[in-house]
């Protein structure tokens, strides 16, 4: 049965609110916050950035929300508007009120917080669980995305591990500070969780979510993708194997661009920012087109 995200409790919320209004500061650049309506339930959204090229949207990984993207969004906003969302159904300020009941139902979402911020076109870019969200709106709703960059979009292209999801079952039924850190570390090598986002990543473990998991997208969904894609993995990664997605990619989909880092994993994103960003902002400005708002 389809389900609404939720905390277990009023205290559970309201100790994870407290905890993310702490993290805010960590938010480098100025930024406007949004309550976006849609569908399922108010969407929260941080806005920053000026310019007039194509602008982002942000999808974040499972258990964070838009604040994860505090390590890199001064980069990413130079010359543009970047829109960071607290993905509905997940822990985070957006409120669901209303389930996904399929696949397609992402790509609605999406495309009504789009209609409220009154933007036409976007470069997508989701991270591990956000890539999956993302790669969901290329294929059902590819009309309005200049491109989709996957960060280490694991259970995606290549099978899911089940090795990953046991792992965060056994953490989560043993919340420990060591076994949540010990989890981290098996998991993203190189980059270690400040105190407060370790405090928050351990808080998000009471929200129960309102969607699902990724699956192996079949090879006619993989030749339909039609919009520019980017692909970007840590060989060290625990989430997939990035040699095989590369040549399955090759095959079905030949015009799509493969980064692989080496000495890196899951955490890519905040062990190797220095090296991620600037191929990503390279491939988003090659992809920059006239529609914009």
């Amino acid at each position: 049965m389809p389900k609404i995200g939720r905390f277990k409790n009023e205290a559970s919320k309201q100790a994870y609110e407290s905890i993310y209004r702490e993290l805010e500061s960590t938010w480098p650049v100025p930024s406007t916050q949004l309550d976006v309506p849609t569908s399922f339930g108010t969407t929260h959204v941080r806005r920053s950035g000026t310019g007039t090229e194509t602008p982002i949207v942000l999808v974040h990984s499972l258990g964070a929300n838009c604040l994860q993207w505090h390590i890199v969004i001064e980069d990413l906003c130079r010359d543009r508007v970047v829109y960071a969302l607290d993905t509905i159904g997940t822990p985070g300020l957006s409120v669901q009120t209303s389930p996904l009941t399929g696949e397609s139902d992402f790509a609605t979402w999406i495309s009504e917080v789009l209609n409220e911020l009154e933007v036409d076109r976007v470069h997508l870019v989701g991270y591990s669980q956000g890539a999956w969200h993302a790669v969901l709106v290329a294929l059902h709703s590819p009309e309005r995305l200049a491109s989709v960059t996957l960060i280490e979009p694991g259970g995606v292209f290549d099978k899911p591990s089940w090795r990953v999801l046991l792992k965060m079952v056994r953490a989560g039924m043993r919340r420990t500070d060591k076994n949540i850190r010990k989890l981290n570390d098996w998991l993203s090598p190189g980059y270690v969780l400040g105190d407060l986002e370790f405090a928050l990543a351990k808080e998000a473990l009471n929200y129960r979510p309102g969607i699902g998991w990724a699956r192996m997208l079949k090879d006619a969904e993989v030749q339909s993708i039609s919009v520019p894609m980017l692909v970007i993995s840590g060989a060290e990664t625990v989430v997939s194997n990035p040699e095989q997605v590369a040549a399955r990619l090759a095959d079905l989909v030949p015009e799509a661009e493969v980064e692989i880092y080496a000495g890196t994993g899951h955490g890519i994103l905040g062990h190797i920012p220095d090296r991620v960003i600037p191929r990503l902002m390279k491939f988003v400005r090659n992809h920059d087109d006239a529609k914009r708002t």
